[in-house]
């Protein structure tokens, strides 16, 4: 049968990416506590196409995901991009997986459990240096470098109370909902729980999803006790993930203003320096 993607193409066009978007899949995650967590990811996958091809075999992006997506850990996901880019016979492979995570999550008092939603994603690169591939496909390589960057995002909603509100107020200080991200090249090994922790000890206080009265009392109670600009709240986040030993991040967050027409917004990264 005839096969039209791997047949020349005179245009001299390369193509930074092409593969397959916005593809929903099961898929089998870490999780601290229970060991694997199944969710529903929604995934980006693409490889470079080299200016004499007509286009690539988009099938093979979904038959490799679909092999790793019952044990998609960090680890794997790196493998997988790999697997693609070999069998596409390309020099970078791209992935992108974003899918909410999910934590039981219990009251400060009552103890009451509730389930805690974080949006989370996946995003890689691998690429080699490889020889002239010639004008097919099939065509022998040689792999002189092979090079991989990996990137974890956690989205973590928390309370937020102002400090001036409070500072310049006879009684009570406006608070609201917000919103933490962090950006990590990954290197080694690391729990999402345990980034989710360390970010919610930032803020003023987390969010829960079941509050008793006594739980409300105390959560109310403790953000007042916690004021925290956004600016606080990343620079608290900043030196929390240095300390983690992580050579590249970012941080993010926006709190929902509560009495302002406008968001509040701050944004670092560090980069080893």
């Amino acid at each position: 049968m005839r096969d039209i993607q791997n047949e020349f193409d005179s245009r001299k066009t390369p193509l930074q990416k092409v593969g397959v978007k916005g593809v929903r899949y099961p898929v089998t995650v870490l999780d601290k506590n229970e060991r694997f967590q199944q969710t529903t990811a929604v995934a980006d996958l693409f490889v470079n196409l080299p200016h004499n091809f007509k286009g690539t075999h988009m099938s093979r992006f979904i038959e490799t995901f679909h092999k790793y997506h019952e044990d998609l850990t960090m680890n794997r996901f790196l493998e997988m991009l790999e697997e693609i880019r070999e069998k596409l016979s390309a020099e970078r492979a791209f992935g992108c997986i974003s899918f909410p995570y999910f934590m039981e999550k219990k009251a400060p008092v009552s103890g009451s459990s509730g389930i805690m939603e974080y949006n989370c994603s996946y995003e890689a690169e691998v690429s080699a240096e490889c020889g002239d591939s010639g004008e097919e496909h099939g065509s022998a390589d040689i792999v002189q470098n092979v090079s991989r960057k990996f990137y974890i995002s956690i989205e973590v909603p928390v309370t937020t109370l102002c400090p001036c509100s409070k500072a310049i107020s006879e009684y009570g200080a406006h608070n609201q909902r917000g919103t933490v991200k962090v950006k990590l090249l990954y290197s080694e090994f690391f729990w999402i729980e345990d980034i989710i922790a360390m970010i919610e000890s930032c803020a003023s206080s987390p969010l829960y999803s079941v509050l008793k009265r006594r739980d409300e009392k105390y959560v109310t109670e403790h953000a007042y006790e916690n004021p925290r600009f956004v600016e606080d709240v990343v620079r608290e986040v900043y030196i929390g993930l240095k300390k983690l030993g992580f050579a590249w991040f970012s941080v993010e967050c926006t709190n929902f203003e509560s009495i302002h027409y406008h968001n509040a917004y701050a944004y670092a990264e560090y980069d080893g320096n």
